[in-house]
């Protein structure tokens, strides 16, 4: 077998390199209304301990916060700076180059709604070049018909349907180091 070097990775694969993660509108009110809220938020606060452990950027989207509120503290801590949108797609307010331009052309994208937010911001950045990764874990909706649909129809249109810790370990690529053994803590709990 050839060395590490040799050895050529599907681009398929998220890695550290060419990926970010996008948490859009996880915001206060919502979460009363979002079946297995407490499971969504922990996954997304996974992903981004992760991505920090990793050196992967991060952003967070909100909502209308004057009427929808903040985003929750377990993630809000995560960032300096959280932009507000009115738009329901927040491909735009991220500021981020058209993919082409972009080495980080993968976007893991988390968070709430998934048939209208998460929905639309997936499909512009699919429609501005990124590959789109969603954690079904970290993603809700009010009622599961529209989660199940929305995701059907993403597929349907390109993104990849995953999991938090799928991503968390394709980010990761290889175990017995430091950074695997946090990711590990991060996966397990303990």
């Amino acid at each position: 077998m050839s060395g590490e070097t040799d050895y050529l990775r599907s681009r398929e694969l998220l890695s550290r390199d060419d990926s970010r993660l996008l948490i859009v509108d996880v915001q206060e009110i919502f979460v009363p209304v979002i079946p297995d809220a407490e499971s969504m938020i922990e996954n997304c606060r996974k992903l981004l301990a992760g991505a920090r452990i990793l050196g992967i950027p991060a952003a967070a989207t909100e909502q209308y916060p004057k009427g929808l509120g903040r985003t929750v503290p377990a993630l809000a801590s995560f960032f300096e700076d959280i932009p507000e949108k009115l738009r329901f797609s927040s491909a735009e307010c991220v500021g981020w180059t058209a993919a082409e331009q972009d080495e980080r052309f993968k976007v893991v994208v988390a968070g709430i709604e998934t048939h209208v937010c998460i929905l639309q911001t997936a499909l512009d950045l699919m429609a501005a070049g990124y590959q789109v990764y969603l954690p079904a874990d970290a993603l809700a909706s009010q009622k599961p018909v529209d989660k199940d649909f929305a995701l059907q129809r993403l597929r349907d249109s390109g993104a990849t349907i995953t999991t938090t810790e799928a991503i968390l370990f394709e980010w990761c690529e290889v175990a017995g180091t430091y950074e695997f053994k946090q990711i590990s803590r991060l996966v397990t709990g303990r």
